[in-house]
């Protein structure tokens, strides 16, 4: 049995991390290739975040080594203080039987493996040509250890930790570091996020995530999980198929369920666009701004719109035409729920239906580019 065979077997008691399964990051890094077959070519490729010794991201790069064209490969682990705390540390067979392996060091620091030659003399560099040590540290991605490897990496690619993405992503932009990694929906709408989207610099990738695998063996569902990249792909430059206004009117029927009879689309009361309520409703033919779901960002083509910002609270892009006050989100809630309380009517935008302010999901605010050309 290979050295270190335990990469792709072994699992830990705990059930309180997830792992991006090999198909899921075999996929979405095909996608990259396609688009450009050297997109990994001569590159260093830092995996942080990454408990090397259960990483499928460590086993999927590891093993594409030679095809790939990689120059090197450092992938490294990250000690959990509250782990060790409970007492539920436990080494791996590859550590453990390790001639270097110190039971003080492993409870105390993370590791760091690195793969960059045919260690084995086997004629091939695949997983068991992988060499490792311990970091100094506990292998933070915030620490100096790793500022000096993000520092020497070309493409950093992880599933880091969904609590500290918007400082993960920081981290990767303030070194204009190109990436890869897994994050939830929901980061869209983040205001250190949306702006990095809205000026090109991040965009989505080319698939969703929807099962992770914890260590104790089961697979965890989730339904709003995304890859993030600075790295381009074909899936970003295919344009969506849209309909004119009256075809939309005419044949949507879930959109003209939506508008309760209305021969056009609805406008907010607090910004100068419309309400597209679908992606598949946008209009080929509107000029001005429209409200999108933020799901539209999966099938966004910026040679096709421009995302001018997003409906949100604090006016971030000036686009608001009207800031309600305290008293009219009062009103409005009564008028909703015929009980005391606050509507937060600058949350998001707002139609006026049946006599009632209702606000809308989170919308982003696009326009055709062929518009401003």
């Amino acid at each position: 049995m290979s050295k270190n065979s335990n990469l792709t077997s072994a699992k830990r008691a705990k059930n309180d991390e997830f792992y991006t399964q090999f198909a899921d990051i075999q996929k979405e890094m095909n996608a990259y290739l396609e688009f450009d077959p050297d997109v990994f070519r001569d590159k260093t490729i830092l995996l942080p975040c990454d408990d090397p010794e259960w990483s499928n991201f460590t086993l999927f790069f590891a093993q594409n080594f030679e095809s790939f064209g990689i120059k090197k490969l450092i992938s490294t682990s990250y000690v959990k203080s509250a782990q060790l705390k409970a007492n539920e540390f436990n080494p791996s067979d590859l550590e453990s039987s390790s001639d270097h392996y110190d039971p003080v060091k492993s409870a105390n620091q993370g590791k760091i493996f690195t793969l960059t030659k045919d260690v084995t003399r086997d004629g091939k560099i695949d997983i068991d040509d992988l060499e490792w040590a311990y970091l100094e540290g506990d292998g933070d991605f915030r620490s100096e250890e790793l500022l000096a490897l993000r520092a020497e990496a070309d493409l950093i690619i992880t599933n880091p930790p969904f609590s500290l993405f918007r400082e993960f992503v920081a981290w990767l932009s303030e070194a204009n570091k190109k990436f890869i990694v897994v994050g939830s929906m929901n980061a869209i709408t983040y205001k250190e996020i949306f702006p990095l989207i809205k000026e090109n610099k991040l965009w989505l990738g080319v698939n969703p995530v929807k099962e992770f695998l914890q260590p104790n063996g089961s697979v965890k569902k989730f339904g709003n999980i995304l890859w993030y990249t600075n790295l381009d792909h074909g899936r970003r430059h295919q344009p969506i198929d849209l309909m004119t206004t009256a075809d939309n009117l005419r044949y949507s029927k879930r959109l003209t369920k939506r508008l309760k009879g209305k021969d056009s689309y609805e406008m907010y009361t607090n910004y100068n666009a419309i309400e597209v309520p679908y992606v598949d409703a946008i209009p080929s033919d509107h000029e001005g701004v429209m409200g999108v779901p933020i799901t539209f960002l999966s099938k966004y083509c910026p040679d096709q719109f421009e995302i001018l910002g997003m409906c949100e609270n604090e006016d971030l892009y000036s686009l608001k035409t009207r800031i309600y006050a305290k008293e009219d989100c009062k009103h409005a809630y009564f008028a909703k729920f015929g009980r005391k309380g606050t509507y937060d009517l600058n949350a998001s935008g707002v139609l006026l239906q049946d006599g009632l302010l209702e606000k809308v999901y989170q919308r982003i605010l696009i326009k055709h580019r062929s518009q401003n050309q």
